[in-house]
């Protein structure tokens, strides 16, 4: 089982179209890993083990008739919450949708259904995705597999746990702020945040529109570089529903030569400075990217202090008005704490319509601030935020600090997340690699050199079993 349940996607993808193992076996691996796994974690907050067993067994099935449903055929995962899904509730972590469940899928999960992917189930996430932290008053709050008194971040955070865990070996996430990358950080996998415009968010909690809208995008999270590599392709390209989204072509990964890049990294963003052993991370990645031949300077980007000025100027400038229409519309009328006290924040200091305008001039200014930087860089290295994972209740006050990745989706860019490290106490450490917009197939290749490098993804210590069900046809 254990060989199995820590494999990466692409070679059990591999493993079920030789037969070398069923999905039905594979599937049901996976859901007595989750049974095991998620009491102490509560990750995974929707399953249906007998009807994804009858998938499995239908795709076994076709499969031997030379039928191959797509490059995921018969692998398992999850999805957010925060993304629709015909057959399973999906809540975005609010009351008001608790029993909701949609009349179609979002087009991510269509399109990895359609590549054969059997979905498991839904994962845990803060409500309407706008927290650090994965807690909401439908299913209460996600732990950390590598410390229980720790959370697994945020909004992704019980994607991320549950692949830590070796649950499912792949999901999908969203990220507005960080809520990819930060829970890969905190968690020890990797995740990508794709340039704003490549996958459709059509079937997201966030609807299209507002302040927001350009800051969201949708994103593979794994154990493995490899994965999010074979994913990204999937669920991109336009959907014809989100009209944002952009009809680039993806780059190959592989074609990219590490000795021809120029990289740059920063320790510190000038907002808040990071631990010790996060900068160190950092560090060792740089020199890593050195040695192959790249490039490097520690340079940081002029003006990337103003970050959590203008993000949270973003979040808060229209009043609360966002997040009120938000709540109306699901039908919320008792919102968590944490969203209470965001609305009561924003209520208190609503910008004036000049001083708002002038707040979306500023960004664009540090959007070309940014964008003048890379002109001659390829790859930026940088924390992805300043510690390794928090405990309960800690990112409040560590506010400032979710900057680090912030600043990459107001620019809109590329930014993955992979583990290099662990500190003393065997908490992940990852960094962070931004590429230049549509430049995913760089960020993919520094970010897989560096786990091959650096170690990756390690397997946390389990939870012990609290059930002893098993799944069976």
């Amino acid at each position: 089982m254990t060989k199995q349940i820590f494999q990466s996607a692409t070679s059990l993808a591999a493993a079920v179209r030789n037969r070398d193992i069923s999905s039905f076996e594979l599937v049901r691996t996976c859901l007595e890993r989750i049974e095991a796994v998620n009491p102490k974690l509560n990750a995974v907050v929707q399953m249906d083990g007998d009807r994804t067993l009858a998938l499995a067994k239908e795709l076994d099935e076709a499969l031997a008739k030379g039928e191959i449903r797509g490059c995921l055929h018969g692998v398992p995962m999850t999805i957010k919450d925060n993304l629709d899904t015909a057959d399973f509730i999906t809540t975005g972590g609010t009351l008001g949708r608790k029993d909701f469940v949609p009349a179609q899928d979002a087009t991510v999960v269509s399109r990895l259904r359609a590549a054969g992917a059997i979905l498991l189930g839904k994962t845990n996430t803060p409500e309407l995705t706008l927290a650090f932290e994965t807690d909401n008053l439908v299913y209460g709050r996600t732990n950390n597999p590598y410390d229980l008194s720790r959370t697994s971040g945020g909004s992704s955070g019980g994607a991320a746990a549950i692949v830590a865990a070796g649950g499912v070996p792949f999901e999908i996430g969203s990220d507005t702020g960080g809520s990819i990358r930060l829970p890969s950080h905190w968690c020890g996998i990797a995740g990508l945040r794709p340039t704003s415009g490549r996958v459709p968010r059509t079937g997201h909690i966030l609807p299209p529109g507002g302040p927001m809208d350009a800051l969201t995008q949708i994103g593979p999270m794994a154990r493995y570089v490899e994965d999010l590599k074979l994913i990204l392709p999937v669920i991109a390209g336009v959907d014809w529903r989100d009209p944002a989204i952009v009809p680039m072509p993806l780059e190959n990964p592989d074609a990219v030569e590490l000795d021809k890049l120029r990289v740059t990294f920063h320790l510190d963003n000038g907002i808040l400075t990071p631990d010790t052993v996060v900068q160190n991370a950092v560090s060792s990645a740089a020199k890593a990217l050195e040695g192959a031949g790249a490039h490097v300077s520690e340079v940081r980007p002029e003006g990337i202090e103003a970050t959590f000025q203008l993000f949270m100027g973003l979040m808060m400038g229209d009043g609360g008005a966002g997040i009120q229409m938000l709540l109306q519309m699901y039908g919320t009328k008792e919102p968590h704490p944490f969203i209470q006290e965001l609305l009561a924040q924003a209520q208190a200091n609503p910008m004036t319509t000049p001083d708002y305008c002038g707040l979306l001039f500023q960004l664009d200014m540090f959007r070309s601030r940014m964008l003048a930087f890379m002109e001659t860089c390829d790859v930026i290295i940088c924390p992805p935020n300043p510690y390794p994972a928090l405990p309960h209740g800690g990112s409040a006050e560590a506010l400032p600090g979710f900057s680090y990745t912030c600043a990459w989706n107001l620019t809109g860019w590329p930014a993955a997340v992979v583990r290099v490290g662990q500190t003393p106490e065997g908490l992940p450490l990852g960094v962070q690699v931004v590429a230049r917009p549509w430049r995913e197939d760089v960020a993919l290749q520094v970010a897989g050199f560096l786990e091959k490098e650096l170690g990756g993804w390690v397997p946390p210590i389990n939870p012990e079993p609290t059930s002893t069900r098993r799944f069976h046809m």
